[in-house]
């Protein structure tokens, strides 16, 4: 049996004078309950993964892509997407959401980042919901492509991934006792008047001996934190339990994550520790600020809209968050990528104001965050999809696959404690670290 193809390695702007052929034809089930298990050997940059419990889209190989940066980065990117796709020959058998030509997608933070805004329609898809699975092939009829050939390409199973070797952790921008400092600055300035909350991220440079095999960090997430949604779009990795916006048949939601403490492994302790954080002063008024800089932000394209009073405490394996789930009824054809655009950034992963804290980033932080704290996910043709926050992440560079760069933020606010903040990025730094080690 012979794998599917793995594309070349993309340019700014990849598309063709001819329009793209899609075809989505049904699965075998089985096949698609272990769809990280289908992903071929290949560069960071070739695979993309949307995956969570078992369920989403895995793609390998470019038909197509497009980089763009700048203010407008992700108007320009729904422009591109909405030219390709109106053109494109679709054969769809499935029809379900995530079937036909689908996008994989990441944002910088930062308008003016070096890191970009980028789209990227794989060759494959191998996707799975609701015990259906299916295949879906894009090319350009110009070209050979597996798109045009007759009957279905096989779907294998692939050899085991290969662990990192030679695993070196060392300090990014800021050293752990510099980044408390900064966090003990932003406590002086949030409680002087300046901002209301500000979230400040720190970062880890990591080495390895060989190019890192992104499977094996895909399948180290998705076995340990199976409750999140386990990501790569061009080399960006991770496990995010926050989701930006989900935009299906005219339903938006939206899960917000503010509020953290750290799990200790003893069950009793833990509920005792998810009792205390629900009635936390502090983290519940960084949760407030959250939940309302996402529900303004969908009010203009809702009605009916869904805004619980009180959160609920969300338990991942290392951490508890606090969590609400906001939802509406869609009443215009805001795409999920338009809708990603007003919603980033939150007050989740920037700060309220958003002006003030953003600029308190910028002076404090003394990295590039890249596409940390970015939306990261999938839009279909029709502008449905899923898009989450990209957190729990780690880059991996583009001029040296053997390295890495992984992040983690908390948000501040005037009761934070810098020790406390530290503890917690550390917590928030634990999945990537774990996905890095080797076995035993």
């Amino acid at each position: 049996m012979t794998s599917l193809p793995v594309g070349d390695r993309p340019t700014d702007s990849i598309a063709s004078a001819a329009p793209l052929v899609s075809r989505t034809v049904p699965l075998d089930p089985e096949l698609g309950a272990a769809l990280l298990a289908l992903v071929p050997r290949a560069a960071a940059r070739e695979v993309c993964s949307w995956v969570r419990r078992g369920e989403g889209v895995v793609g390998w190989g470019r038909a197509a892509g497009h980089t763009t940066s700048g203010p407008n980065r992700m108007s320009e990117l729904e422009s591109w997407w909405s030219g390709l796709v109106e053109n494109a020959v679709v054969r769809d058998e499935v029809d379900r959401p995530g079937t036909g030509p689908i996008a994989f997608g990441s944002v910088s933070y930062a308008a003016h980042s070096p890191a970009g805004a980028t789209l990227v329609v794989p060759e494959v898809v191998v996707g799975s919901r609701g015990g259906v699975a299916w295949l879906t092939t894009v090319g350009v009829e110009s070209a050979p492509s597996v798109a045009a050939v007759p009957g279905t390409p096989q779907v294998v199973r692939q050899q085991p991934p290969e662990a990192p070797r030679d695993v070196a952790f060392a300090d990014g921008a800021l050293s752990p006792a510099q980044w408390a400092g900064t966090v003990r600055e932003a406590v002086s300035r949030i409680t002087a008047g300046a901002l209301d909350k500000v979230v400040l991220a720190r970062d880890l440079e990591v080495t390895t001996s060989a190019e890192l095999d992104v499977r094996w960090l895909l399948q180290r997430l998705a076995e340990r934190y199976d409750t999140t949604w386990v990501f790569a779009v061009d080399g960006l990795v991770g496990a995010t339990p926050e989701l930006l916006v989900r935009r299906e048949k005219g339903l938006v939601t939206s899960r917000v994550l503010a509020g953290t403490i750290r799990r200790t492994g003893d069950d009793e302790h833990d509920l005792a520790l998810a009792a205390s954080l629900a009635r936390s002063s502090k983290d519940l008024e960084e949760h407030e600020y959250a939940v309302r800089s996402v529900s303004d932000a969908l009010a203009p394209h809702c009605s009916s809209m869904n805004v619980p009073e009180a959160p609920f405490v969300l338990h991942l394996s290392n951490v508890m968050h606090l969590a609400t789930d906001v939802a509406g009824v869609l009443v215009d054809d805001t795409s999920s990528l338009a809708l990603v655009e007003s919603l980033h950034p939150s007050a989740a992963v920037c700060g309220t104001p958003t002006s003030e804290a953003d600029a308190v980033i910028a002076e404090l932080e003394h990295m590039d965050r890249g596409r940390y704290a970015g939306p990261v996910g999938w839009i279909d043709a029709g502008g449905d999809g899923e898009w989450g926050i990209a957190l729990r992440c780690g880059a991996i560079s583009q001029e040296d696959p053997s390295r890495v760069r992984l992040f983690a933020g908390c948000g501040i606010v005037a009761g934070s404690d810098p020790e406390e903040e530290l503890a917690e990025s550390s917590a928030k730094l634990v999945p990537m670290r774990d996905a890095l080690a080797a076995p035993g």
